[in-house]
């Protein structure tokens, strides 16, 4: 967000520049931007509706010389009335790929789901006493945090029962209404005595689906706070962190592709119990992208006319947002065009 030290500066750079360009146009009152589209015609059922066939261009002209100006096509992801939205009702979904490439021990793999878990728990690593610049997970504070978690076995009942990979869905909408982040894990859990399972994870995705039919994608296996973009706008994945609890097996993490954890191959080596974790959070899991706008002007530069294909049928609502700057204030005006692209 602009300081107002900020705008003052960029409001007196920008009139010394237009003081040594004669070519700069002087800005004028927000309140006399307008806008008109080429294509209007009283003759349609309503006369404000500017009516184009699809693949030609509407062209919009402007009045006015405001600072900035951005335009929302009305498209999904370019909405005017979204701009600022962060969150939304849906569907909320899990969806993953599993397969089990080795091992027969019944119920290795468990998902789970916490509200409030309060994450795994880093210190600083400390060689011959002396602090390093490097982080170690605390395992008795991860242990107990844990333990002191609540959390909800999710556990689908089509998880995959050998090597052919099975797509699972766990429908989150319940949790979700609760309104709290949450954490979603893979536990695994193996016996001693016979080989212990190997299970892949592929294919991950949190979703939040609108009645609007957009869908919005807002976890997945991509590392920590990589853009997972949406209708060209950015959500930033949490990530995963794997943590073993008992034993030394422990998830394989790689970020955008896969989760696989191996336990025992062979019955000798599977002298004792193994328990791993795997997160992802904390989600909320009624996130959505905000929508945006394409800047079409700045201080520098005067309105020129704009022209924009759409590029599907539809009735859509064209918003020009309008800003002017002073030192203390800034002051938005929008215009409104329906446009029906037949």
């Amino acid at each position: 967000m602009l300081s107002y030290k900020n705008i003052f500066l960029a409001t007196c750079g920008a009139a010394l520049m237009a003081s040594c360009n004669k070519n700069v146009v002087e800005l004028t009152d927000i309140n006399s931007f307008n806008v008109k589209a080429d294509s209007t015609r009283a003759a349609e059922p309503t006369n404000d509706t500017a009516y184009y066939t699809l693949g030609s261009k509407a062209t919009f002209n402007f009045s006015g010389n405001p600072a900035f100006i951005t335009f929302f096509s009305g498209e999904v992801g370019r909405r005017y009335i979204y701009r600022n939205r962060k969150t939304a009702t849906g569907i909320s979904k899990l969806v993953f790929t599993s397969a089990l490439n080795a091992g027969v021990q019944p119920n290795s793999l468990r998902v789970m789901l916490s509200s409030d878990f309060k994450g795994v728990v880093s210190k600083m690593n400390v060689v011959g006493g002396i602090p390093t610049n490097t982080l170690v997970y605390d395992s008795v504070a991860t242990l107990a945090n844990i333990a002191a978690a609540t959390w909800a076995d999710i556990t689908p009942t089509d998880l995959a029962n050998s090597a052919t990979a099975k797509t699972s869905t766990i429908d989150l909408s319940t949790v979700a209404a609760a309104g709290k982040k949450v954490f979603i894990a893979f536990k695994y859990l193996a016996q001693s005595g016979s080989i212990q399972n190997k299970w892949t994870i592929t294919n991950l995705g949190v979703t939040n689906s609108l009645p609007d039919n957009t869908t919005y994608t807002i976890g997945s296996l991509a590392a920590a706070n990589t853009a997972i973009v949406n209708y060209g706008a950015s959500l930033f994945s949490p990530g995963w962190v794997a943590y073993t609890a008992t034993n030394n097996y422990n998830w394989v993490v790689s970020a955008g592709t896969s989760l696989v954890i191996t336990g025992a191959s062979t019955a000798a080596a599977a002298t004792s119990n193994v328990e791993a974790w795997t997160f992802m959070g904390s989600l909320d899991l009624n996130s959505v992208a905000p929508d945006f706008g394409v800047p079409l002007k700045d201080i520098s530069a005067a309105p020129l006319p704009y022209q924009y294909a759409y590029p599907s049928t539809g009735k859509y609502d064209a918003v020009f947002a309008a800003t002017n700057f002073t030192a203390y204030t800034s002051d938005t005006i929008t215009r409104k065009i329906p446009v029906s692209i037949r």
